[in-house]
């Protein structure tokens, strides 16, 4: 909420820094300018290939994480049928597709991984397994970049830490 209400904050400066400029020059109108609309960006999600490669990916990532003593105790009597699904429509709302997500928020949905000791080096191999099945998915360093980028903008929300 506080990151939210900075850019807002941010946006609204920035916007009245502009409306300004123009007040004191007089008041005079800015000619007309042509404006071509610009091509929306691809989200993330798009850019990673949609439904089917966040899906490849969600199974590749798993398959990692089981794999690895240091993080899969967190997965212990975990239905991973619905878990996968979970975090299919999570990423898939999380990298800018259509938002199916109906899960917890982040913060209640982990702290009771938290309680069992979930830290900032057990994120961090969770990462390192997400760019690992991304590159190996041939998924370009520039879109795993923005996937950690995602991911570690919720990394407070998982951990339960306060807001800095």
């Amino acid at each position: 909420m506080k990151k939210s209400l900075i850019f807002l904050t941010a946006f609204a400066a920035l916007f009245l820094v502009g409306a300004g400029t123009n007040a004191i020059a007089g008041g005079a109108q800015p000619a007309e300018a042509k404006v071509e609309a610009e091509e929306p960006q691809p989200t993330l999600f798009e850019q990673l290939g949609g439904e089917e490669a966040v899906k490849a990916a969600v199974d590749g990532f798993y398959d990692k994480v089981l794999a690895d003593d240091r993080v899969n105790g967190f997965f212990e009597g975990v239905d991973m049928d619905r878990q996968r699904a979970m975090q299919t429509a999570f990423l898939t709302f999380a990298f800018g597709g259509p938002n199916a997500y109906e899960g917890k928020d982040l913060r209640a949905g982990h702290a009771h991984l938290v309680a069992k000791g979930l830290n900032d080096t057990h994120f961090d191999i969770i990462l390192e397994h997400l760019g690992a099945t991304l590159k190996e998915l041939g998924v370009k360093d520039e879109l795993i970049q923005q996937a950690a980028g995602v991911a570690n903008s919720v990394r407070g929300d998982i951990l339960g830490k306060d807001e800095e």
